[in-house]
């Protein structure tokens, strides 16, 4: 049986398997029956959705399908995938389910699916909602008109916003310029209003969702409009969103890209000053530039990393306390205020440190210095353990040794695709562009 759900969720083509109209009932259907058998009453779920033209007919689906188990369902309607996370909290749901395909394109979708506490469910739950699906049950579920109760999306929108601003209270902008791009996404509604609400001046860039401009040419994949705008405003700060918000990259006052390993810079030396940097580590991914682990070293600061995917780093944090945790792809998670990374929490984050401190972003952002870095792609007919293949074992032993302790060589293979992926990181680009090219060429001999 083939695995649905990932790391981030179950995602795919709208209207193709998993994501038609009878799949999504079936995974409402069971959800609600597993909950109703576990809690030993009627389960209430709490959904929210993108801006995508598919968002509203799967919601329907599911909640057809939940419906159909007596679950109680009630809409958000547009919300970032963090909003319906503290829904499913302030409200009492026992669930949150968010209609996203985060910064995939409009023609995607997705089910990410979260309870109470923030974590996304456990993988029994998912494992037997793929096992009802490929059992075919769709006989029993019911062929009903469905009406989504979605009188209350104002007010949870509102309660979302106000969480936030709450939890921010001390933190001024006035006299402080920033360019918010939404991606046409979840955030459009929501993260101009927030932050005016600080006395920010906000210039709003795709802001105006048509069901398929979500992340077209926008938001944190592309982030060269930012970066031009906040130089044409002469604006102080730039963010962007990704589809759902529960990511953001900045871009300071010189048009620079800031992203996720130069927040974590930042947030490190803010939550030290604060005492609030519980056993003075960060927790990062693999990917995390080795520049931030050096400048994080010098501050006697731990660095540890995790597998790629915003759950591991989460496990991570959890596991040792730690106060923050991300990904260089602007997934940040702050699990003393959620368990689920918050774009718009996290711009929040940076722009209180930014106050406090008197200074702009570029100046905040200054002792990280990023190394150079090259990623290569090689195709392979077999996953062999690369430390059991002897040519492959040592090459890389001696790129390793060639770095010296000032560089980093990651050798991995996809998830998805028979590709073996080579990172090297390093001092010099013209060196570790030498070295990747030669690994690659072992891998390609050895196992291509």
């Amino acid at each position: 049986m083939k695995k649905l759900f990932g790391t981030d969720g179950m995602r795919g083509e709208a209207g193709a398997f998993p994501l038609d109209e009878k799949t999504i009932e079936l995974v409402g259907r069971s959800l609600a029956r597993q909950f109703r058998e576990k809690l030993g009453r009627a389960p209430r779920f709490i959904t929210g959705r993108d801006t995508r033209e598919s968002g509203a007919w799967i919601e329907k689906a599911f909640h057809t399908g939940a419906g159909s188990e007596g679950a109680a369902c009630e809409s958000a309607e547009i919300i970032t995938t963090p909003g319906v996370a503290f829904l499913a909290k302030k409200f009492d749901f026992d669930a949150g389910i968010v209609i996203s395909a985060s910064h995939n394109p409009f023609q995607d979708n997705g089910i990410k699916i979260f309870s109470p506490t923030g974590k996304k469910i456990d993988e029994a739950t998912e494992r037997e909602i793929e096992k009802d699906i490929y059992a075919k049950r769709e006989s029993e579920v019911e062929s009903r008109e469905t009406i989504i109760d979605s009188s209350k999306s104002s007010a949870y929108q509102k309660a979302y916003l106000e969480y936030l601003t709450e939890e921010f209270k001390d933190l001024r902008l006035e006299n402080f310029k920033m360019v918010v791009d939404c991606a046409n996404g979840a955030a459009s509604g929501l993260a101009p209003l927030l932050f005016e609400k600080f006395g920010a001046q906000v210039v709003a860039i795709n802001c105006a969702p048509d069901g398929i401009n979500i992340n077209q040419d926008c938001g944190s994949l592309h982030l060269e409009k930012l970066q031009a705008k906040v130089l044409e405003e002469n604006a102080d700060f730039g963010v962007a969103f990704d589809g759902d918000a529960d990511r953001s990259l900045f871009v300071d006052e010189q048009g620079t890209l800031v992203d996720g390993d130069t927040v974590l810079w930042i947030m490190a030396q803010f939550l030290t000053e604060h005492g609030q940097l519980n056993n003075q580590t960060i927790v990062a991914t693999v990917m995390s530039n080795i520049g931030l682990e050096i400048a994080l070293s010098s501050k006697n600061i731990k660095l540890l990393r995790t597998a790629i995917g915003d759950k591991y780093v989460l496990e991570e944090l959890l596991k040792t306390g730690s106060a923050v945790g991300g990904e260089q792809s602007g997934h940040i998670i702050f699990p003393r205020k959620s368990l689920v990374g918050d774009g718009m929490m996290t711009a929040l984050f940076l722009l209180e440190s930014l106050y406090e401190k008197g200074k702009s972003l570029s100046e905040m952002s200054k002792g990280f210095t990023r190394y150079p870095q090259i990623s290569l792609n090689v195709k392979v007919r077999e996953k062999l353990p690369f430390e059991e293949v002897f040519e492959i074992s040592e090459a890389s032993k001696l790129v390793e040794n060639e770095l010296d302790g000032k560089g980093r060589l990651l050798l991995r293979y996809s998830g998805t695709e028979n590709l073996a992926r080579v990172m090297i990181e390093g001092e010099s680009q013209t060196q570790i562009e030498s070295q990747a090219h030669r690994l690659a060429a072992v891998i390609k001999t050895s196992l291509g």
